[in-house]
């Protein structure tokens, strides 16, 4: 199967959820931010709620979050000093006690989950918080860890390409998690209406450095043969959770039992910005050694590392994409979860009127 550069440059869903922000990002100073092209002002009123507004006011569209909070929910336009409440609605102007039943801006759903503020920005009724993707490890008291934000100059379906195909590591991160057992090993792709699994297994290898790490944090001294395992799971449309982690060869891991191993997430979900840059919002949270900050941080450190190198890749890629608009993409057998990724994300575009409905799958 071949696409053109041009066909790779995906739009993205509206009926979704997306993450705006770290919950710790939102406070009661306006954040401006943009989500799949629509500029935003985010705030918390002063019971604490998330707010996401438009950021353009409906007078001269001044931008609100250049404005100052006031009252319990207001934010007053920086420009002419239109008040708006949390709903978007205007409730004073100046110099008239008038107020024009047209000023509103919109307010978008926002729902508070796994450390993030997440925003809709389609139909608002369709706003279904029991969608927000899975992330439960984020906060749940049997995990711990931390993560970062990454502002990448790329189409966010490059990013999600990247993370469901991790035989790259043997290339781009050869120092730290690469080996020549990922591209050796076979996998498996399961997939449904919402989600995209591929499962990976390498019994019996050497621990790639990072990974021999960990395993001498929980096993002091550890020598010896690893079973490793990555478990990618995609849930519609930009979040991605990756199971990892080795344990000693030969003690059952891959029938369930991860006792003489370390178990990590990889936490992923990516907003698009534009339709040629994006946000990634990641973490990597374990469940051992939970008490120990400095494993929290060099973990959070070492994986930022790795994603640094990830995002030179991507953005030299996308800069390649532009410059070759006719160019035809070829997919390989590695290409398997990201092609049903982009399968999912057109029916969904399609179901918007977004997209011609794409021919159905065998």
């Amino acid at each position: 199967m071949k696409e053109t550069t041009v066909d790779k440059i995906l739009g993205h869903p509206l009926n979704a959820w997306y993450v705006a922000a770290w919950d710790h990002e939102v406070n009661r100073k306006p954040l401006a931010r943009t989500v799949a092209n629509r500029p935003l002002a985010l705030y918390r009123t002063e019971d604490g709620d998330a707010v996401a507004l438009s950021d353009a006011c409906w007078h001269r569209l001044a931008p609100l979050s250049m404005g100052k909070l006031e009252g319990r929910d207001g934010i007053r336009c920086p420009y002419h000093g239109i008040l708006y409440n949390s709903a978007g609605r205007c409730v004073s102007m100046p110099a008239q006690e008038t107020i024009n039943p047209s000023a509103t801006v919109a307010s978008f759903p926002v729902v508070e989950r796994y450390r993030y503020v997440w925003v809709w920005l389609g139909d608002a009724a369709l706003a279904d918080p029991e969608l927000v993707p899975d992330m439960h490890q984020m906060d749940d008291p049997e995990w711990a860890g931390d993560g970062l934000t990454i502002s990448v100059d790329c189409n966010y379906q490059l990013v999600l390409d990247n993370l469901m195909d991790l035989t790259h590591e043997e290339f781009v991160h050869s120092s730290s998690i690469g080996q020549e057992a990922l591209s050796e090993s076979e996998f498996t792709v399961h997939h449904d209406e919402r989600t995209v699994t591929v499962e990976r297994w390498m019994l019996g290898i050497d621990a790639p450095p990072f990974w021999l790490k960990n395993m001498r944090d929980k096993f002091p001294g550890f020598e010896g043969k690893v079973d490793r395992w990555q478990i990618i799971h995609f849930e519609s449309p930009t979040t991605i959770n990756i199971d990892v982690g080795v344990a000693r060869a030969g003690t059952g891991a891959p029938q369930g039992d991860r006792s003489q191993g370390v178990n990590g997430y990889v936490m992923n979900t990516i907003s698009p910005v534009t339709d040629r840059s994006s946000r990634y919002f990641w973490a990597f949270m374990r469940n051992y050694r939970l008490e120990s900050q400095v494993i929290t941080t060099q973990l959070r450190d070492g994986v930022s590392g790795v994603f640094r190198e990830d995002e030179d890749m991507l953005v030299a890629q996308q800069a390649a994409i532009d410059a070759n608009p006719d160019y035809e993409f070829y997919s390989l057998n590695i290409d398997a979860g990201g092609m049903w990724v982009r399968r999912l994300i057109e029916r969904q575009l399609a179901a918007e009127g977004r997209l011609p409905a794409p021919v159905a799958a065998g």
